[in-house]
């Protein structure tokens, strides 16, 4: 019965290539942002499925660490979604523009839409979701790692090439409902089988209960720097362009964010039970499977492993396309000055560079929580002052900026290279890297503001 799930899982995924294939997406504003027709429904499963992509390296922060989930990898992105809600959301819309690049190149200049550009393209890369994959299909079936990495990747990033963002956001709404489904179900099988909060805080380590898991503030609070990244999140504002209306975009994140809240409180839940049940797991990124493996019968855990891979699969399509585009049309199309059909071909063909790079990515890292505070602690403060100063008023000087966006993502990324057995000096990479495109930006006084019709 659990290959029967997968199998029909699977079947489904084909039929979407299948159905795409024989009608392609046609033209940049429909590849790219679907048209701008995303409903709310359509804009809220999208893009709640695509940010929790990290559904492994979740249940491997709890395993070891415990309550401290919630608020490392739950509270601060909550934060910075309501202020990207806020603030951000109807800006964006309202742009009109089809990527994060264009904004840069509107603002400062082709150069610094560049230097984005492939900032982003690194960023987008889904190496820590391609990872994921191939832990799923690795423990599910014993194959070589490998082996999972990439046919995983190429299964989740088939229906893209022709269908674009519409193809993304029709997998988007199934891959909602089962991973919810998933657990939905394992959560409360946990407490019937082995017991209730007494029984977490009995088996469990005392550290596993306390706000910081044992860690230290540092390791915390770094992490709400991190979540920063929300701000610069190329997902958000593809959505975000993508969406009917304004109203739709603003509303639509709020709706993600309370989906977000009760699906937290669902995987930190089976994360805990995870370590309590299985404290000799060797591998804490497979907890979540091997929970499954324990309690649920067979229909029910190839259920759950359904909903794993939905989740995971989700993020890597909708990534990879990201990336995809911001290779093809954002660095190499705008590079050569291509019109926007050639760039969008550009754009298809930077799938396959943007697969071969997630699986090289995926196999040397080996973490999925290195990857994500690696690839954080760079992009955030090359992208995050110049993309907020883009919504605003205020006028940069595009030259400055482009040296400010590079120096700030050279110092991080020495900073990280320089702590490879922990923290450079005590201190998290992405800190000297924001000191540095703040006062690079910010620390003089601003050039006199300009009227501007994206900031209103």
């Amino acid at each position: 019965m659990s290959n029967l799930a997968a199998l029909v899982y699977v079947l489904f995924l084909l039929f979407i290539v299948l159905r795409l294939f024989r009608k392609p997406a046609g033209g940049a504003v429909d590849y790219i942002v679907a048209g701008r027709r995303l409903t709310l429904p359509a804009f809220t499963a999208s893009l709640v499925t695509t940010w929790y992509g990290g559904i492994l390296g979740v249940g491997e922060y709890t395993f070891r660490h415990g309550v401290s989930n919630w608020l490392v990898f739950g509270v601060p992105y909550y934060l910075y979604a309501g202020v990207f809600a806020m603030w951000l959301a109807r800006r964006a819309r309202r742009s009109e523009v089809l990527t994060m690049p264009d904004l840069l190149e509107r603002r400062y200049g082709r150069p610094a839409a560049l230097v984005g550009a492939l900032v982003i393209f690194v960023m987008t890369a889904p190496a820590a979701y391609v990872l994921m994959l191939g832990v799923m299909v690795q423990f599910a079936t014993g194959w070589p790692l490998w082996v999972g990495v990439v046919l995983g990747t190429g299964l989740s990033i088939a229906y893209v090439f022709r269908g674009g963002l519409r193809a993304v956001v029709a997998t988007d709404m199934v891959q909602f409902v089962l991973m919810f489904v998933g657990f939905l179900v394992l959560v409360p099988v946990c407490t019937v089988k082995l017991g209730g909060w007494s029984y977490l805080r009995e088996t469990l380590p005392p550290s596993h209960l306390t706000w910081d898991g044992g860690l230290g503030v540092q390791a915390v609070v770094v992490w709400y720097v991190i979540a920063m990244s929300t701000l610069v999140e190329p997902s958000f504002y593809q959505r975000c362009y993508a969406a009917r209306s304004e109203k739709v975009a603003q509303r639509g994140i709020w709706a993600a964010i309370g989906l977000w809240i009760a699906f937290d409180f669902l995987t930190t839940t089976a994360g805990l039970y995870a370590r309590a049940a299985l404290p000799e797991l060797a591998n804490p990124v497979q907890s979540f499977p091997a929970l499954a493996a324990l309690v649920l019968p067979g229909f029910w855990q190839g259920l759950f492993t359904v909903g794993l891979l939905a989740t995971i699969m989700s993020t890597v399509d909708s990534y990879a396309f990201l990336a995809a585009v911001t290779l093809g049309r954002d660095v190499v199309g705008r590079w050569r000055g291509a019109d926007e059909e050639t760039s969008l071909r550009w754009a298809r063909r930077g799938l396959v560079v943007t697969a071969g790079l997630a699986i090289a990515l995926a196999l040397t890292a080996g973490s999925v929580i290195t990857l994500w505070k690696a690839l954080g602690s760079v992009g955030t403060p090359v992208l995050l002052v110049p993309l907020v100063t883009a919504h605003t008023s205020l006028r940069l000087d595009g030259r400055r900026v482009v040296m400010v966006m590079v120096a700030s993502g050279v110092v991080a990324a020495a900073w990280l290279a320089l702590g490879r057995g922990g923290p450079w000096l005590g201190v998290e990479a992405i800190f000297p890297g924001l000191l540095v495109s703040l006062a690079g930006l910010l620390g003089r006084k601003p050039n006199i503001p300009e009227k501007h019709h994206d900031s209103g």
